[in-house]
């Protein structure tokens, strides 16, 4: 789960993070109001969305007065922000973050991710900071500091000393720098983050470390520990479809321009599957994973989520019976057909558990429901009944 800066930032100065101050503004009269309360000048007004690059779209303001504050609040507020990370399409802007501008004499990058091939926790720095760090490290790789921490041991203080060196920071700041990132393991390790990033992180003219910036993606399968960070989840920010399937506890992700649905029951399996779509000549319409222990209703929901995408002219279900038997399944799937009066054709792979009895069940349901014995006939199938 993604958040806004402004939210992460609320949550860094849980943990004594430093951070500029400032708040977060929906329209204009707020933002005069925030910037009258920071009492100085310049400030930033920064757009709040789920995507990087707002600055090269526009979405990253700084602001002199309050006159600007209020113009740049009014002007990208509303606006549908284009960046590298949004696509073509954008996103529309709700909020803004203000808070005060910062005599700014270095800037570095920080962030901490799960390194799944050690099992550690990475930390990364580059003294190249404010850059897309995927360009630092293929033009650059040089300036690319990499620290693994065990997490059974946790941050140590050669760990920090090992990026206050690479970073060649002042002595005046090593102790802060140390301290800082001390805290940003420990909001990570505390908040099962799957991504914690600021860029930029600046040293200021008076020597503070600051995090001018701030960005945190969490563990999904680890939020019911965390209701507070649950509460700052923005389905304006999600695809409304994605949104609908989480109702149902389905794991669902829209793709773009794909004419074929498909609903399987594991995540693995989903990825064959599409892969099967693909090399049929067809494109996959979505993702999505019922789960091992799918009933009905599940089905159903999953059936309504993917028709509701206009684009979607056949389905195709894969199933390995184990947990779920086929024949439970096969059910499942005629009930929603019949409930649904779906128009699309639908084929369905099984294997498993009751197969036979499952086949059975779809043969006499007097449905549009064609079955398939592999993977590669259920994809040659589906991909021409979508061409049709």
């Amino acid at each position: 789960m993604k958040i806004h800066e402004f939210q992460a930032k609320q949550m860094f100065r849980r943990y004594d993070i430093p951070t500029p101050a400032g708040d977060v503004a929906f329209d204009a009269a707020r933002a005069r109001e925030i910037a009258s309360e920071i009492g100085q000048f310049p400030v930033v007004v920064k757009a709040q969305i789920h995507a990087g690059g707002r600055g090269k779209g526009g979405g990253v303001q700084l602001a002199h007065s309050l006159e600007e504050v209020v113009s740049h609040a009014e002007a990208i507020i509303g606006m549908n922000l284009v960046t590298h990370q949004t696509g073509p399409e954008g996103k529309q802007v709700h909020k803004v973050l203000v808070e005060a501008g910062s005599n700014i004499e270095k800037e570095l990058y920080l962030s901490l991710l799960p390194d799944r091939t050690t099992a550690n926790i990475l930390i990364i720095a580059s003294r190249a900071g404010g850059m897309d760090i995927e360009e630092v490290a293929a033009r650059t790789p040089e300036q690319i500091i990499k620290v693994q921490v065990n997490p059974l041991i946790g941050i140590q203080p050669f760990h920090c000393r090992k990026l206050s060196f690479g970073l060649d920071l002042p002595a005046s700041v090593v102790k802060e720098f140390t301290q800082m990132v001390t805290r940003l393991y420990q909001l990570f390790v505390e908040n099962d983050c799957s991504l914690v990033e600021i860029n930029p992180l600046v040293i200021t003219r008076d020597k503070r470390i600051l995090a001018l910036d701030a960005k945190m993606d969490f563990d999904d399968n680890a939020l019911f520990r965390h209701k507070d960070i649950v509460a700052f989840r923005d389905l304006d920010e999600e695809d409304p479809l994605d949104v609908e399937a989480s109702k149902y506890n389905l794991n669902y992700i829209n793709l773009d321009g794909g004419t074929v649905g498909n609903m399987v029951n594991g995540a693995g399996l989903a990825m064959a599957v599409m892969d099967t779509i693909k090399l049929a000549g067809a494109e996959p319409a979505n993702f999505l994973d019922v789960g091992g222990g799918a009933t009905a209703e599940m089905v159903e929901n999953g059936f309504k989520i993917i028709l509701s995408d206009p684009n979607v002219k056949g389905v195709l279900i894969n199933i390995f019976g184990g947990i779920l038997r086929c024949d439970v399944f096969a059910t499942g799937v005629v009930d929603a057909a019949r409930k649904m009066e779906i128009k699309v054709p639908v084929v369905v792979r099984m294997e498993g558990t009751n197969v036979d009895a499952g086949r059975k069940i779809l043969a006499e349901s007097g449905l549009k429901l064609f079955t398939a014995t592999d993977m590669k006939s259920a994809g040659d199938m589906v991909a021409k009944i979508a061409a049709a």
